[in-house]
């Protein structure tokens, strides 16, 4: 028999129904809740993230701003831009699509947004307050992956948890947020010589790479947890993630879970987004 599936469609469907029921909450009490999206360029994958965003908010009553560059926006024209958002009430999270063009210093732009509205989760100070365990927004695709891991029932504390990736979006908070959680956290990247060492010692595997078949059926152990941050292309053009699913969900068995690609984190990064939008105007007074 193989692993049971981590539906993050479900999951996200149903915290998105709580979401409504707190945006109207807010919108009654003459605070709805607001989101702007900047997207620089014609990325195609980026425009198909900030449609899904914009629809997520719409669906889910908040009030959501779309504006769209031509790629040869100046970063002082940016960086306006992102300062005039600071400033309207109207407004709670801030969200610039990445990657920006190469002349734009994506370091400067995301530390222009107010921290109260930085509902990426990706500056300094957000990552500080993670850092150091303090309340703040918390980056959305490993905070979603947390509620994936959440939803198999597993009690985190004293499981030994293997991330693969280090990247500052995703690798490094997704330890960060373990490690919250109590579990004995190893991070794995590119450097480690040998991956299968410890993922077939993990109670929970996280992986967020960007390469196919990075995880394998020989390299977890049977009742595990697996988490597919991964959006990749297969030989035949379809969306895949970092792991070898069918041969892997079936390596973990019964007692296993495994996220699809696509329908596992995808979804939840965007529910995780509103999450932090709402958080951000529940704390406006």
């Amino acid at each position: 028999m193989t692993a049971q599936l981590i539906d993050g469609l479900a999951l996200s469907r149903d915290m998105r129904a709580q979401l409504g029921q707190r945006a109207a909450a807010l919108t009654a009490a003459g605070r709805r809740p607001g989101l702007a999206v900047i997207l620089v360029g014609d990325d195609p994958a980026s425009a198909v993230y900030v449609r899904n965003k914009v629809k997520a908010c719409e669906e889910q009553g908040l009030h959501s701003v779309l504006e769209r560059y031509d790629a040869t926006l100046t970063e002082a024209a940016l960086l306006a831009r992102v300062a005039a958002l600071n400033a309207d009430p109207a407004i709670h999270g801030i969200l610039v699509q990445m990657p920006l063009p190469r002349h734009i210093d994506s370091h400067r732009v995301i530390e222009s947004i107010a921290t109260e509205k930085d509902v990426d989760g990706f500056s300094v100070h957000s990552a500080g307050c993670l850092m150091a365990g303090l309340p703040g927004l918390r980056p959305a695709t490993p905070y979603g992956c947390m509620k994936l891991i959440e939803s198999t029932g597993l009690d985190l504390r004293g499981k030994h948890a293997v991330v693969i990736g280090r990247s500052n979006t995703v690798g490094k908070p997704m330890a960060l947020l373990l490690l919250q959680a109590h579990a004995t956290v190893t991070v794995c990247h590119s450097a480690t010589p040998d991956l299968a060492l410890h993922t077939r010692a993990a109670d929970v595997v996280v992986v967020a790479v960007g390469r196919r078949n990075t995880l394998r059926a020989d390299m977890v152990k049977p009742g595990a947890v697996v988490v597919d941050v991964g959006m990749n292309r297969n030989d035949e053009g379809k969306l895949c993630g970092d792991v070898d699913f069918p041969a892997v969900r079936e390596a973990l068995g019964p007692e296993g879970w495994i996220t699809p690609v696509p329908g596992g984190v995808g979804p939840m990064t965007i529910t995780m987004l509103l999450v932090n939008t709402l958080q951000a105007a529940e704390a406006r007074t």
